[in-house]
């Protein structure tokens, strides 16, 4: 609890992983804002998204951003959410203050508030900025996770997803609990995309805790700083009701890199390939035989998977785990499966 200029200040440097900051967006409202039937529109219109000037919303942020710089692991990452009021300014602090931009994000809305008055297009996005700490920073980025939550198919910097609505809605008597309250899947997202299990995740306006709710159910540890002690008991209670996944093996990420190195050779001296044996691509245009020293040789030519696969190609590289198959009962199967049986006898 308390202002997070403060709380940052007393935290540990060098002691989180990731940030997630969701801060006031200085929306410069002037007067209620009120639908064509004339109901009133339930925007945000706190005091805590009030600020006297673009010069003092400005200090504001480079103040948190510091702070937040300050806490974060040498190798850490900071996503930043703003809209058109906000976002650029933002990004104007972080370059300034050394984070290295990494991608800029767009959330689309797939259930976008109407512009009531008509007089511009309707806002149906906000912007994530995700940046490194800093340039040198070998920051984790989980692409294979990404890959796969997105079909198989790398994915983009444009992200479709609604509002936060429903059941997922926190309320009171009715009505909103808090008016910026962001959907988990949003969260969910970007804690995959950059942490592990057991990693630190901070979010300096904590609001609702919807960043704490979906990093306690990942298997991430959080803090959340927020001032306003209803919505840090709101949070609280929420959180509290939060399950974390126990299964260990379905939490865990492991990127490629970290996975241990399994030579091809192993599988010929395993014997799982004899020497002699054929291997084809997928379509059995190509083709190679296995070498009791676990190379390939094809018309004169010998070398490793890699070599041999980026020669029949005549392209400048090749990744021969995934370019060479066997016949196997009939089926054509990348060796690649003989790399993962490896590997899961090694963990």
């Amino acid at each position: 609890m308390g202002d997070c200029m403060e709380q940052l200040a007393s935290l540990p440097e060098a002691s989180v992983d990731m940030v997630f900051a969701d801060p006031p967006y200085n929306l410069q409202l002037e007067g209620e804002l009120h639908r064509p039937n004339n109901s009133r529109v339930d925007g945000v219109d706190n005091d805590w998204d009030r600020f006297d000037s673009f010069a003092t919303y400005d200090q504001f942020t480079r103040e948190w951003l510091e702070g937040a710089r300050r806490v974060l692991k040498p190798n850490g990452s900071l996503w930043v959410i703003g809209s058109y009021h906000n976002i650029f300014r933002v990004g104007t602090a972080l370059q300034d203050l050394g984070f290295w931009m990494l991608n800029d994000v767009i959330w689309r809305k797939t259930n976008p508030m109407p512009n009531f008055r008509g007089r511009r297009f309707t806002n149906a996005h906000e912007t994530l900025i995700w940046c490194a700490r800093s340039k040198e920073s070998k920051y984790r980025f989980n692409y294979e996770s990404m890959k796969a939550l997105n079909d198989d198919l790398q994915m983009r910097s444009d992200w479709l997803m609604p509002l936060c609505t429903g059941r997922e809605r926190l309320k009171i008597d009715g009505k909103k609990a808090h008016p910026t309250q962001k959907p988990e899947a949003l969260l969910y997202r970007a804690i995959i995309a950059s942490t592990n299990v057991d990693d630190i995740v901070l979010d300096p306006f904590f609001g609702s805790g919807t960043t704490g709710a979906v990093a306690k159910k990942l298997g991430r540890h959080y803090v959340g700083i927020e001032r306003d002690p209803d919505y840090a008991a709101l949070a609280e209670d929420r959180i509290s009701k939060v399950n974390r996944i126990q299964e260990e093996d379905v939490l865990k990420i492991e990127s490629k890199k970290e996975q241990p190195r399994i030579p091809f050779g192993w599988l010929v001296e395993r014997g799982m390939l004899q020497p002699g044996q054929v291997l084809t691509d997928q379509r059995g245009r190509h083709s190679a035989r296995v070498r009791a020293d676990g190379t390939l040789i094809t018309d004169g030519f010998r070398g490793s998977i890699h070599q041999v696969g980026a020669f029949v190609q005549k392209a400048p590289a090749c990744n021969g785990w995934q370019f060479w198959y066997i016949q196997q009962k009939g089926e054509m199967v990348p060796i690649d499966l003989y790399r993962q049986k490896l590997r899961a006898e090694l963990h």
